[in-house]
Formats: structure tokens, sequence, C-alpha cells
């Protein structure tokens, strides 16, 4: 569901980007107040396993179309609605920089689509009351599954009103809305079991974890430091290796939009912003498309079916390089939000 500058005018864009930085800062200061520093490395490895799995697109099956994990709902159950925010924004950041994944003037968008509704709308309207304490695996998987299917279909509506208003593509307004809810219903009651197992395990290993706004400090313990390996090493795996299983078809907003206009993405031929942003980003992709970019942009043969699994070293590199990349800029974060802490707390002399 990563938009394109294509999608978006500058108006829109700006506008976006504007509401995506407010509630950065906001989402800072109130993380300043409850965030544990053993969950510092927390947001770091939660941050390259969200985009390692946002490298796999899995099938929709007799549709001809693909999904890939949000990740919202975990980061938000796992680290808290504030500290998940700022996780999903570095994510999207460093996609949309080092590996051309949606676009500059959309990133505002992204963040908005993919951070807001999971991490402040889901998990405390619909995930908080219906999984309860957290303790019962039936009521978890509910609440992960309706989380889910509620931060996509708010996503999803949310994708259409911003290309609307935008209206740089001629996409009517509820045939474009019949086809991307459903196919993102779809999408979301996926991310629901995945979320699921993924609290499971946690609950399973370390269970104080799941009470992210809490101000007592997780207690030591080498089961910790197993979650934080867990999470890492299926990272390493997921981008390095499990990437090459990709669906190699195309995701559910590029479906919607060839379904409702028998094309995919439109290119992009402004001038002024968006094609300055557009050269910016393509100096800043080292690895566009999660690819080489003597191959990323290489035209198929007419009638070539895509490889499956795509072998590919590009794409097991831009996996490994991205998940260095969003480690290292969640930590920066999440140290960066507790220095300014421990400087709103000093007493003066």
């Amino acid at each position: 569901m990563h938009m394109a500058d294509a999608l978006l005018s500058p108006a829109v864009g700006a506008t976006f980007w504007a509401g995506t930085i407010g509630t950065i800062g906001y989402a800072s200061r109130k993380l300043r107040k409850h965030l544990d520093d053993r969950k510092v490395p927390l947001m770091g490895v939660l941050g390259s396993f969200i985009f390692a799995s946002q490298m796999i697109n899995f099938t929709i099956p007799g549709t001809g179309s693909s999904g890939h994990l949000g990740g919202g709902m975990i980061l938000a159950v796992l680290l808290g609605p504030h500290a998940a925010f700022l996780v999903m924004a570095s994510v999207l950041t460093v996609q949309a920089l080092f590996f051309a994944d949606g676009g500059l003037l959309a990133l505002g968008c992204n963040i908005w689509n993919l951070g807001i509704y999971p991490c402040f709308v889901a998990y405390p309207l619909v995930y908080k009351p219906l999984a309860g304490d957290g303790r019962s695996a039936r009521r978890i998987f509910i609440a992960s599954l309706a989380g889910g299917v509620v931060g996509l279909q708010m996503g999803a509506f949310s994708v259409v009103v911003q290309t609307l208003l935008s209206g740089k593509v001629s996409l009517p307004f509820t045939t474009f809305l019949f086809v991307m809810q459903p196919i993102h219903l779809a999408i979301g009651i996926v991310e629901g079991f995945v979320t699921a197992g993924v609290i499971q395990y946690v609950l399973a290993t370390r269970p104080e974890i799941l009470e992210p706004d809490t101000a007592s400090p997780l207690a030591a313990g080498t089961s910790f430091r197993n979650v934080l390996i867990g999470f890492l090493a299926l990272a390493i795996v997921t981008g390095g290796a499990l990437s090459w299983f990709a669906s190699a078809y195309p995701d559910g907003l590029e479906w919607s939009i060839g379904k409702v206009t028998g094309k995919g993405v439109p290119p992009v031929r402004d001038r002024g912003v968006t094609a300055a942003l557009k050269g910016v980003q393509e100096k800043t992709a080292l690895l566009p498309g999660y690819g080489f970019k003597s191959t990323a942009n290489q035209p198929k043969t007419k009638g070539e079916a895509p490889s499956w699994p795509a072998v590919d070293a590009g794409t097991s590199l831009s996996g490994l390089i991205g998940g260095i990349l969003v480690l290292g800029v969640a930590l920066a974060v999440g140290r960066a939000v507790r220095a300014f802490r421990g400087k709103g707390t000093r007493n003066p002399a």
C-alpha cells in the first residue's frame, strides 16, 4: 500500500507531510514519559523484522494480486502506539530513500496510512478492548484479526481519499473504493493471522513485553535476549532468503489501479516539486526496487513470465542492508528520545 508520487498533488503530499511530522513530535513527547531503556533495542530489532517482512508479497488467491504485511499492529502491541509509530516512520523512510519503495512526496501519506491507523486507532480502540488482559490465546487471535482488518481498511480508504483530493489520476471514487477495500480486507486477514502468531510467541517467552505502556521496567534475564535474537534472526532470514519467494503479482494498490484504469500506476510527468523529489530519490536509492541498479529497470521480454522463486543477490543484499539501516535508525530514535527525557528531568543547579 505504498503510494507513488504520481498519485499525489504537491498540496496533498505536503499536508500529510505536515500531519506526519506533527505526529512524530507528539509521539516523541509522549514516549519520553514511559520509555523503558531496555525496549530501545527492541525498537531496532522489530523495525528490522517489519522491514524484511514487508519485502515478502504473498499472493491473494483468485485475484492476480498480492499483499504484504503492514506491521503496525505488531509494533503497537509490543512497543505501545507511540514507539510503534516512530519505528514505522523509520521503516518507511528507509524504504523510500534507499530502495525507492514509495515516493518521497508520498512519504508523509504512507507513514500516515500505515502508521496512524494501526497505532492510534485500531490498537487502542479495537485490539486492546478485545484482547483484554492479553493472556487469552483466543482473545489475542480475535483482537489481532479485527485490528489488522480495521487498520488496513482505514489505510486503504485513506489512499482512495488522498488520490481523489489530488486529482492527478482519473479514478472514479466509488469504483476505486469498491476495488481497494475488498482486496485489502484479504490482506488484513492475513496480517491478523501473522500478528496473532507473533504475539503468541512473545506471550510464551516474555509476557511482560505485552504491557508496553506500563512504567515498570523489564526485568533482566536471558529470555529477553532470546526474544531480541529471535526477531533479529527472523529479519536476517526473511530479508536475505525468504524475500526470493515474494509473489510476482502487483500489490493491492497497483492491482486496484489496474482494475479501474486498465493500466498500472501512471508515470510521474510533473515538473517542480515532484520532479525535484524524484531526482533526489534517484540519487539516494542505492538499491532501487530492492535490486542492483543495473537490473532494476531492465525491461522484460514481451510475454516473459517472472521467475519464481526469484533467487537474486541484489534482493538478499537489499534485505540485509535495509534491515541494518532500519535497526540503526530506530535505535537512534529511541536513544534520542531517552536523551531528551534525561534533559527534561534534570534538576537545575
